[in-house]
């Protein structure tokens, strides 16, 4: 059993993984140069990170085929802490990252994806289609006319290639092929080594030096905890996004424990914390990569690139590279939520606008899927904190029996009180919950209020047709005295 889950997740499809680990590797290069620079540290630092976190996660992540190293939105967070205390410790914070991760994982984190929307999902996924846009502008808007040129061939290469031949990744030809254009066209075109300097050298194993005491941790701690929480939710959520690309499922929890021990390693071989990249994984999903081969193959590779063909990689025009990228961004937008938005409820349209403008106005996907996850939730609680209560007049009994029903709970309880008339000169008052459910404190602090309000008009009240949990509930809270409270068990 475990041969053969290994043949499946490492070599059921060894030359797609190779090749597309091969384009994920080029494709890594200046988005890790970038991020570095983000964060105010040595684009090796990235660099190290990328493949430390690639080659970790490729043997103990949850997701087959994605794509884990250094991000800009991780690259964001820190930028406070290296400003203020400096690069070790960052170092320090990523090793405290991966534990945090470490310890969500074990303790199944993971399990709350659920009360994540489609529609917070859909936003997550489209304002990072426009970011991975918006990260591509200023390399090629208002540079040259050569720039435009290679930039266009290669979004021609990598969309019409693929109707003639699949044999080779079109990303991995359009770079290649522009590249030595390039070099032998002698044009004037921005390249990888104007990001950043590449050194040729192997990450080696280190102790962040600096003190270890509370004052430290007291520092690294609240980045640390910000870095773990919005590496867990984008790895996740990208985690989402390949099981449906690949009709395929993931192991969430796992993913959540390997994302923290892959950052464990980096932060102990000069790395800065990272997380899932979704514009790789599209890559590497789209260039035909399935199993953990294609992830382990772009960490080794983006090595080999940075120790022997450094003096190639740092040749490679800019303008390929964003040709290649600006295909993610087309392909990771969901234009069918544009057609949607009319069909939609509107509540839906308006959580996935919203969850797209914070995190294009912050460039914080955290904060736009917190944004969105409220709005969601405060569009639920409105949705069905509708009561509705019907009366009935039972003349021979004299007695009123009011029908509720909904969900009586803290959003709904002023509606619920409202819907009674005390002045009724009747002798007898049944309040039946057969469609109702009471679900907290200030439901029951609302049913008590009602009761009193009767009894104070000498009207007497039953409560009939509670469920269970709902009668429980009210024996346990209500402060009136219950001797006629009926229980029906539903």
């Amino acid at each position: 059993m475990l041969i053969e889950k290994l043949n499946k997740e490492w070599f059921s499809n060894v030359r797609g993984d190779i090749l597309s680990g091969i384009v994920v590797a080029l494709a890594l290069i200046p988005e890790a140069i970038a991020f570095s620079i983000i964060a105010g540290v040595d684009p090796m630092v990235g660099l190290y990170a990328s493949f430390c976190i690639a080659v970790v996660i490729s043997f103990i992540g949850g997701r087959p085929a994605m794509i884990s190293a250094a991000t800009g939105a991780m690259a964001l967070v820190m930028v406070t802490l290296v400003k203020d205390h400096g690069l070790q410790y960052l170092f320090a914070a990523t090793i405290l990252t991966g534990m945090i991760q470490f310890i969500f994982g074990v303790l199944k984190i993971a399990r709350f994806m659920k009360f994540i929307p489609r529609s917070v999902m859909v936003g997550f996924v489209n304002a990072l289609a426009i970011l991975i846009f918006m990260a591509q502008v200023p390399h090629f808007v208002g540079i040259s006319t050569i720039t435009y040129i290679i930039v266009g061939i290669t979004l021609v290469i990598v969309y019409v290639l693929p109707r003639f031949t699949k044999a080779v990744p079109a990303p991995l030809v359009a770079i290649v092929s522009m590249t030595v254009l390039a070099i032998y066209g002698h044009f004037d075109l921005r390249t990888v080594g104007d990001l950043g300097e590449i050194s040729s050298s192997l990450p080696s194993f280190m102790i962040p030096d600096i003190p270890f005491n509370f004052e430290t941790l007291s520092i690294i701690f609240p980045t640390a905890l910000a870095l773990s929480i919005v590496g867990l939710l984008e790895s996740l959520l990208t985690a989402s996004i390949v099981d449906d690309m690949t009709d395929s499922e993931s192991d969430k929890n796992k993913e959540s424990r390997g994302q923290g021990i892959a950052n464990i390693v980096a932060g102990f071989f000069g790395g800065m914390a990272g997380c899932a990249m979704i514009g790789q994984s599209v890559i590497n999903v789209k260039s035909g990569g399935r199993g953990r081969l294609s992830t382990f193959v772009a960490g080794m590779f983006l090595m080999f690139l940075i120790m022997v063909l450094g003096d190639w990689v740092v040749q490679i025009p800019m303008a390929a590279l964003v040709g290649v990228m600006i295909m993610v961004s087309i392909g990771t937008f969901d234009w069918s939520s544009l057609r949607g938005l009319t069909k939609v409820p509107v509540t839906d349209s308006i959580v996935m606008v919203t969850t797209v403008i914070t995190v294009v106005a912050t460039h914080d996907l955290s904060k736009g899927v917190f944004a969105g996850i409220i709005l969601s939730a405060i569009f639920f609680v409105a949705k069905i904190s509708k009561v509705h209560v019907e009366s009935s007049i039972s003349p021979s009994e004299n007695q009123i029996v009011y029908h509720i029903k909904g969900q009586i709970f803290f959003a709904s309880v002023q509606d619920f009180v409202q819907s009674f008339s005390f002045q009724e000169a009747k002798e007898r008052v049944v309040l039946n919950f057969s469609d109702a459910h009471i679900w907290d404190d200030s439901a029951v602090a609302a049913i008590d209020k009602v009761v009193l309000k009767f009894k104070e008009h000498h009207v007497d009240v039953k409560l009939d047709g509670l469920d269970e949990s709902s009668h429980r509930l009210v024996q346990r809270l209500a402060t009136f005295d219950q001797p006629n409270a009926k229980v029906t068990v539903h």
